[in-house]
């Protein structure tokens, strides 16, 4: 009956390292690379402040006049509620207990292609 065959392991320790060394530093390469692209393709989710309708300032007065504040209020206030029934809308579509009630997905799909008042209150209605 033959011998069975031995198989003999020579460690080199330096090779060792340097391997594992190469390993993490290429796995840590990779992990920023995949972060670096996930940055560039996620959507923005922040309006930028340009987009904010906001008038600019009148240049020759320094002081603002009561009513340009009043009006400044009114559109602030108007921002405020715009952002409070998308961060509702945002809710309701990401609620997944919406996802088996038709009404909710029927008035999601209206205001999501033509968007109204209507459309976002039933959202609103429907959806929560």
């Amino acid at each position: 009956m033959p011998r069975p065959r031995e198989l003999k392991i020579t460690l080199k320790p330096v090779q060792l390292i340097l391997c594992v060394a190469l390993g993490l530093w290429l796995g840590a390469l990779a992990i920023a690379v995949s972060l670096w692209l996930a940055g560039r393709l996620r959507p923005e989710t922040v309006q930028p402040m340009s987009q904010l309708v906001m008038p600019p300032a009148p240049a020759t007065s320094p002081a603002a006049t009561p009513d340009s504040q009043s009006q400044m209020f009114e559109q602030y206030k108007q921002i405020l509620h715009k952002q409070e029934l998308q961060q509702a809308q945002d809710q309701a579509e990401a609620s997944t207990r919406n996802l088996s009630n038709p009404k909710c997905q029927f008035w999601l799909q209206q205001n999501r292609t033509a968007p109204t008042e209507k459309s976002r209150a039933l959202v609103l209605e429907f959806c929560n």
